[in-house]
């Protein structure tokens, strides 16, 4: 059921991963695509982060993690437009992993399928007044922020910015 994220754990490092939900086992999606990108989600809701290689998408997943998000995907993830709003998962072979640059791939639980709701441009510098941004995505439209991911602040800009889509 699209209705709900499920949330998974690896219990030992060599047992195998849970599949993440089929796409097929769900209502049919308009489509499903592949985007470059790191997906993690604060209280159900998804946030994608956007930038190019290097940009930090993993590091701030993974301090946003460290403040109680959930990875979703990373470096990957599949997109599918589910009752009109769009959703991200992992790949099945991503599922629970991230890079941690100086310590390699690690697994972490994760939770899939989650709707989007927030995009994050990850760029080198932050506008100190901004005017409200957009990020076309699959064909969807998603509300967004540019922040620079290497500022201490980044991960509670995000929240901030997640609090205020929620309030809208």
């Amino acid at each position: 059921n699209w209705g709900l994220s499920l949330i998974y754990a690896r219990a030992q490092p060599c047992s195998g991963l849970r599949r993440p939900i089929d796409w097929a086992m769900a209502p049919p999606p308009l489509a499903v695509s592949t985007v470059h990108a790191t997906c993690v989600a604060i209280g159900g809701h998804g946030l994608l982060l956007l930038g190019p290689s290097g940009a930090g998408k993993s590091d701030l997943a993974l301090r946003l993690i460290d403040r109680g998000a959930i990875l979703v995907a990373d470096d990957q993830c599949e997109l599918a437009e589910i009752a009109g709003q769009l959703h991200g998962a992992p790949p099945p072979t991503l599922a629970g992993k991230i890079e941690v640059r100086g310590l390699g791939i690690i697994e972490r639980a994760w939770s899939a399928p989650v709707p989007l709701l927030l995009a994050v441009r990850l760029t080198d510098r932050t506008e100190r007044m901004p005017d409200p941004a957009i990020e076309e995505i699959a064909g969807q439209v998603l509300p967004a922020i540019r922040i620079n991911a290497l500022e201490a602040s980044a991960p509670i800009k995000v929240e901030l910015a997640l609090a205020r889509q929620l309030e809208a």
